[in-house]
């Protein structure tokens, strides 16, 4: 169910402002029945709705090594996509988290790749990819942000607080998009789209988290919120 589908059930709107905080439960990240972490084992799921959809099991022992190293390369911007992709393909079936942090983790040497935080684990990268794809977390996204649109009154606000690039460009992209009259192409001489700006930006850089809130809440240290106002 949408976002324009709940409003209309619940007889509400327009909206004075619609928020979307992108980012997941710290509960979910500590469960590990639920599969999204690989600090402790647990079965590789990764789903947010456990009652439908295909598990992050499916999706490593199923798809090609093509596909596998797309969604990593894709979801999780994993410079060795190719390398893990192969690993994790020779190395089927995998049943556990744990299971595939070491395969992902021998296959790059324990090295975290280039420009990578000290902090960061080799396979964090193949997570993020796999619970991306999912969930289907970014399709999502883009079928939002114009939904919230629509449900705004004239001066409300949208704010979104993401929490990696992937998210974060599409939220710019939209918003840059809907703040500009013509979207042709440069190359057109003549303005064909008739498009009309809808929304006017009110962070030129997104706001982040000061090192006092970091230091207070270190998963807020990648957090970045934009908004917008309906015209």
């Amino acid at each position: 169910m949408d976002l324009l589908d709940v409003l209309r059930q619940a007889q509400r709107g327009p909206l004075d402002g619609v928020i979307f905080d992108l980012g997941f439960s710290s509960w979910q990240i500590e469960d590990p029945a639920r599969g999204f972490s690989f600090l402790q084992d647990g079965p590789l799921d990764m789903r947010f709705d456990t009652g439908h959809g295909a598990t992050a099991a499916d999706l490593v022992n199923q798809l090609s090594e093509d596909a596998l190293a797309q969604i990593l390369f894709d979801y999780g911007e994993e410079a060795r996509s190719r390398r893990i992709a192969r690993a994790i393909v020779a190395a089927r079936p995998i049943g556990t988290t744990g299971e595939l942090a070491r395969i992902v983790s021998a296959a790059v040497g324990g090295r975290r790749g280039a420009g990578a935080p000290a902090r960061l684990h080799p396979a964090t990268r193949t997570f993020q990819a796999l619970r991306i794809a999912v969930n289907q977390e970014l399709q999502a996204i883009a079928v939002a942000m114009p939904d919230a649109l629509a449900a705004l009154r004239t001066g409300g606000r949208l704010g979104v607080i993401a929490f990696h690039s992937l998210e974060d460009r599409i939220v710019k992209q939209f918003m840059q998009r809907e703040s500009r009259d013509c979207i042709c192409p440069p190359e057109f001489p003549v303005c064909q789209c008739d498009h009309r700006r809808s929304l006017r930006i009110l962070t030129r850089k997104p706001i982040v988290p000061s090192d006092a809130e970091i230091m207070a809440n270190p998963r807020s240290r990648s957090a970045k919120l934009r908004l917008a106002e309906k015209l």
